[in-house]
Protein backbone atom coordinates (compact mmCIF):
# COMPACT_ATOMS: atom_id res chain seq x y z
CA UNK A 1 0.00 0.00 0.00
CA UNK A 2 1.55 3.68 -0.86
CA UNK A 3 0.37 6.44 1.32
CA UNK A 4 1.05 9.58 1.96
CA UNK A 5 2.20 10.82 5.55
CA UNK A 6 3.59 13.57 7.89
CA UNK A 7 5.78 12.13 11.16
CA UNK A 8 6.07 14.22 14.28
CA UNK A 9 9.58 14.93 15.66
CA UNK A 10 11.07 13.60 18.69
CA UNK A 11 14.55 13.62 20.31
CA UNK A 12 16.79 12.26 18.01
CA UNK A 13 18.73 8.86 19.81
CA UNK A 14 20.75 6.38 18.89
CA UNK A 15 19.55 4.01 21.28
CA UNK A 16 15.92 2.88 22.60
CA UNK A 17 16.51 1.05 25.58
CA UNK A 18 19.42 -1.09 26.77
CA UNK A 19 20.24 -3.07 24.15
CA UNK A 20 18.36 -2.11 21.51
CA UNK A 21 20.21 -0.13 18.74
CA UNK A 22 18.63 2.34 16.80
CA UNK A 23 18.69 2.74 12.99
CA UNK A 24 21.25 4.18 10.78
CA UNK A 25 21.34 5.95 8.02
CA UNK A 26 23.24 5.20 5.42
CA UNK A 27 23.94 6.00 1.80
CA UNK A 28 25.53 4.34 -1.15
CA UNK A 29 26.43 6.17 -4.28
CA UNK A 30 28.58 5.05 -7.28
CA UNK A 31 30.76 7.72 -8.63
CA UNK A 32 33.02 8.39 -10.87
CA UNK A 33 36.47 9.56 -10.49
CA UNK A 34 35.69 13.23 -11.18
CA UNK A 35 32.80 12.80 -8.76
CA UNK A 36 29.80 12.49 -11.22
CA UNK A 37 26.69 10.26 -10.15
CA UNK A 38 24.58 10.87 -12.82
CA UNK A 39 23.04 8.42 -15.16
CA UNK A 40 25.26 5.39 -13.93
CA UNK A 41 23.32 2.82 -15.53
CA UNK A 42 20.17 0.98 -16.57
CA UNK A 43 17.95 1.43 -13.43
CA UNK A 44 19.02 5.17 -12.85
CA UNK A 45 19.25 6.08 -16.83
CA UNK A 46 18.73 9.84 -15.48
CA UNK A 47 19.65 12.03 -19.11
CA UNK A 48 18.54 15.27 -17.46
CA UNK A 49 20.02 18.89 -18.50
CA UNK A 50 21.96 17.23 -21.61
CA UNK A 51 23.62 14.11 -20.08
CA UNK A 52 24.88 12.22 -22.76
CA UNK A 53 26.99 9.72 -21.56
CA UNK A 54 25.15 7.20 -19.47
CA UNK A 55 25.55 3.54 -18.56
CA UNK A 56 29.19 4.45 -17.57
CA UNK A 57 28.81 2.11 -14.17
CA UNK A 58 27.30 -0.85 -15.88
CA UNK A 59 29.52 -4.25 -16.66
CA UNK A 60 31.98 -2.50 -14.04
CA UNK A 61 33.20 -4.31 -10.83
CA UNK A 62 33.91 -7.98 -10.48
CA UNK A 63 32.01 -10.34 -8.19
CA UNK A 64 32.59 -9.14 -4.93
CA UNK A 65 31.79 -5.83 -5.93
CA UNK A 66 28.62 -6.99 -7.21
CA UNK A 67 27.86 -9.70 -4.12
CA UNK A 68 28.84 -6.94 -1.72
CA UNK A 69 25.85 -4.14 -3.58
CA UNK A 70 23.21 -6.70 -3.51
CA UNK A 71 24.01 -7.65 0.60
CA UNK A 72 23.64 -3.88 1.28
CA UNK A 73 20.30 -4.05 0.17
CA UNK A 74 19.49 -7.15 1.61
CA UNK A 75 20.10 -5.82 5.06
CA UNK A 76 18.02 -2.69 4.69
CA UNK A 77 15.31 -2.18 7.29
CA UNK A 78 13.90 0.08 5.13
CA UNK A 79 15.03 2.69 2.03
CA UNK A 80 14.70 6.70 1.68
CA UNK A 81 14.81 8.07 -1.75
CA UNK A 82 14.49 11.57 -3.48
CA UNK A 83 11.73 11.91 -5.75
CA UNK A 84 13.85 11.56 -9.16
CA UNK A 85 15.65 8.35 -7.71
CA UNK A 86 12.32 7.13 -6.31
CA UNK A 87 10.47 7.54 -9.69
CA UNK A 88 13.38 5.89 -11.70
CA UNK A 89 13.26 2.76 -9.31
CA UNK A 90 10.28 2.34 -9.28
CA UNK A 91 9.66 2.12 -13.17
CA UNK A 92 12.53 -0.51 -13.40
CA UNK A 93 13.10 -2.60 -9.77
CA UNK A 94 9.17 -1.57 -8.85
CA UNK A 95 7.71 -2.68 -12.72
CA UNK A 96 9.88 -5.55 -14.58
CA UNK A 97 9.24 -8.60 -13.17
CA UNK A 98 12.72 -9.62 -14.07
CA UNK A 99 14.12 -6.60 -11.91
CA UNK A 100 11.57 -7.72 -9.24
CA UNK A 101 12.65 -11.58 -8.80
CA UNK A 102 16.38 -10.10 -8.73
CA UNK A 103 17.61 -10.42 -4.80
CA UNK A 104 17.94 -6.55 -5.02
CA UNK A 105 14.68 -5.78 -6.46
CA UNK A 106 13.20 -8.43 -4.03
CA UNK A 107 14.52 -6.29 -0.77
CA UNK A 108 13.39 -3.27 -2.80
CA UNK A 109 9.75 -4.30 -2.67
CA UNK A 110 9.25 -5.78 0.59
CA UNK A 111 11.18 -2.91 2.98
CA UNK A 112 9.52 0.32 3.69
CA UNK A 113 10.30 2.87 1.31
CA UNK A 114 10.12 6.73 2.29
CA UNK A 115 10.24 9.78 -0.52
CA UNK A 116 11.65 13.17 0.45
CA UNK A 117 9.19 15.26 -2.11
CA UNK A 118 7.10 18.03 -1.44
CA UNK A 119 5.14 17.39 -4.83
CA UNK A 120 4.77 13.47 -4.82
CA UNK A 121 1.09 13.08 -4.02
CA UNK A 122 0.27 9.32 -5.29
CA UNK A 123 2.95 7.21 -5.41
CA UNK A 124 1.69 3.70 -6.89
CA UNK A 125 4.51 1.94 -5.36
CA UNK A 126 3.65 -0.56 -2.40
CA UNK A 127 4.70 -0.14 0.95
CA UNK A 128 5.56 3.84 0.29
CA UNK A 129 5.43 6.86 2.35
CA UNK A 130 6.06 10.40 1.55
CA UNK A 131 7.52 12.81 4.07
CA UNK A 132 5.87 15.86 4.71
CA UNK A 133 6.37 18.70 6.79
CA UNK A 134 9.65 19.14 8.83
CA UNK A 135 11.82 17.28 6.91
CA UNK A 136 14.67 16.93 9.15
CA UNK A 137 12.46 16.24 11.79
CA UNK A 138 10.91 12.74 10.05
CA UNK A 139 13.71 11.40 9.40
CA UNK A 140 15.28 11.37 13.13
CA UNK A 141 11.87 9.73 13.86
CA UNK A 142 13.21 7.14 11.35
CA UNK A 143 16.53 7.04 12.65
CA UNK A 144 15.25 7.05 16.49
CA UNK A 145 13.22 3.65 15.66
CA UNK A 146 14.60 0.10 16.54
CA UNK A 147 16.37 -1.65 13.46
CA UNK A 148 19.01 -1.99 11.12
CA UNK A 149 20.09 0.63 8.29
CA UNK A 150 17.60 3.23 6.35
CA UNK A 151 19.55 2.91 3.24
CA UNK A 152 19.94 6.13 0.57
CA UNK A 153 20.63 5.16 -2.79
CA UNK A 154 21.74 7.59 -5.48
CA UNK A 155 19.38 10.67 -4.79
CA UNK A 156 22.34 12.92 -4.87
CA UNK A 157 20.77 15.96 -3.82
CA UNK A 158 18.84 14.14 -1.05
CA UNK A 159 22.36 13.01 0.23
CA UNK A 160 23.91 16.38 -0.16
CA UNK A 161 21.00 17.93 2.04
CA UNK A 162 21.54 14.68 4.73
CA UNK A 163 25.21 15.50 4.63
CA UNK A 164 24.89 19.30 5.28
CA UNK A 165 22.34 18.56 7.76
CA UNK A 166 24.40 16.03 10.01
CA UNK A 167 21.85 13.17 9.38
CA UNK A 168 24.07 10.70 7.77
CA UNK A 169 25.27 7.90 10.00
CA UNK A 170 27.59 6.00 7.40
CA UNK A 171 28.33 6.97 3.88
CA UNK A 172 29.92 4.17 1.21
CA UNK A 173 31.27 5.12 -2.12
CA UNK A 174 31.82 2.38 -4.99
CA UNK A 175 34.44 4.12 -7.11
CA UNK A 176 34.60 3.40 -10.34
CA UNK A 177 37.25 4.06 -13.19
CA UNK A 178 36.15 6.39 -15.47
CA UNK A 179 36.41 10.30 -16.14
CA UNK A 180 33.32 11.62 -17.53
CA UNK A 181 33.54 15.52 -17.52
CA UNK A 182 29.87 16.29 -17.89
CA UNK A 183 26.57 15.56 -15.10
CA UNK A 184 25.94 15.77 -11.64
CA UNK A 185 28.32 15.56 -9.41
CA UNK A 186 27.67 13.93 -5.36
CA UNK A 187 29.48 16.79 -4.13
CA UNK A 188 29.02 20.27 -5.24
CA UNK A 189 31.95 23.08 -5.70
CA UNK A 190 30.80 24.99 -2.96
CA UNK A 191 29.36 23.46 0.20
CA UNK A 192 29.79 22.21 3.85
CA UNK A 193 33.26 21.12 4.65
CA UNK A 194 33.30 17.24 6.14
CA UNK A 195 36.02 15.09 7.68
CA UNK A 196 35.63 11.71 7.31
CA UNK A 197 36.38 8.44 9.30
CA UNK A 198 37.55 5.39 6.88
CA UNK A 199 35.69 2.14 8.35
CA UNK A 200 36.54 -0.15 5.33
CA UNK A 201 38.67 0.52 1.99
CA UNK A 202 38.89 -2.29 -0.88
CA UNK A 203 39.88 -2.31 -4.99
CA UNK A 204 38.26 -5.34 -6.36
CA UNK A 205 39.91 -7.09 -9.78
CA UNK A 206 38.57 -4.40 -12.25
CA UNK A 207 39.52 -1.44 -10.31
CA UNK A 208 36.78 -0.38 -8.66
CA UNK A 209 37.14 0.81 -5.37
CA UNK A 210 34.74 0.71 -2.32
CA UNK A 211 35.27 3.15 0.44
CA UNK A 212 33.06 3.07 3.62
CA UNK A 213 32.99 6.57 5.72
CA UNK A 214 31.52 8.10 8.83
CA UNK A 215 31.19 11.27 9.25
CA UNK A 216 33.85 12.95 12.24
CA UNK A 217 32.66 16.54 12.39
CA UNK A 218 34.56 19.86 10.48
CA UNK A 219 37.64 19.27 9.22
CA UNK A 220 40.69 21.34 10.50
CA UNK A 221 42.70 23.88 8.51
CA UNK A 222 46.84 24.74 8.69
CA UNK A 223 46.50 28.41 10.27
CA UNK A 224 48.05 31.13 7.93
Amino acid sequence: MAFVAGLRPPARGRRQGEGTTAMKLTTMTQVTVDGVMQGNGAASDDRTNGFERGGWALGKGDDETRTFITRTYQRAEAFLFGRRTYELFAGSWGSSDQMRAHPIGVALNQAPKYVASTTLTAPRWEETTVLLGDLAAAIRELQAKPGGELQVHGSGILTQWLLANDLVDEMTLIVIPVILGQGARLFPETGPDLALDLVESRVDAKGVTIQVYRPAGRPRYATA
